[in-house]
């Protein structure tokens, strides 16, 4: 079986933004477009990506993200079944996350897969076992919302 992973909005920003880990997302990049792994983006994080770059660098950067992001080889998940929806309310619930990131965490947990992130909100999840994340590290402070 392929490996698996899911993208976060920490993920892809920093993989736009030539951060350090930008290297390790090229490689699996390459490695889905191949079909040696595959990488699942949930709806909810390429939004959260683009109102971050809209926000921070303007409309064309936002747009340029958002189609570069959509030609990426992605397992892109657009909708919200009750599998999903159930299982991130209840992360979120529970634990001191976004809701946003509630449904990077469930997108893992169901698929039973790492989750690409550097963001502190996710150790919690780790520590109590409910998922398995590989740290990405960009040397600054992740940007997280509420």
């Amino acid at each position: 079986m392929a490996k698996r992973f899911v993208l976060d909005s920490y993920a892809l920003i920093g993989y736009l933004e030539n951060e350090p880990f930008s290297e390790r997302i090229e490689r699996l990049l390459k490695q889905a477009r191949k079909g040696d792994c595959r990488l699942y983006l949930h709806a909810i994080q390429l939004g959260e990506v683009y109102y971050i770059t809209l926000r921070e660098q303007g409309q064309n950067s936002a747009d340029l993200a958002y189609s570069r992001i959509k030609a990426f080889p992605l397992t892109f998940v657009d909708h919200i079944d009750e599998n999903l929806l159930i299982t991130a309310g209840t992360l979120k619930a529970n634990y001191p996350i976004s809701y946003a990131d509630s449904f990077a965490a469930a997108l893992a947990k169901i698929h039973e897969c790492f989750l690409l992130s550097g963001d502190p909100e996710f150790k919690v999840l780790e520590k109590e076992e409910i998922i398995q994340v590989e740290w990405l590290s960009s040397g600054r402070n992740p940007e997280t919302s509420g």
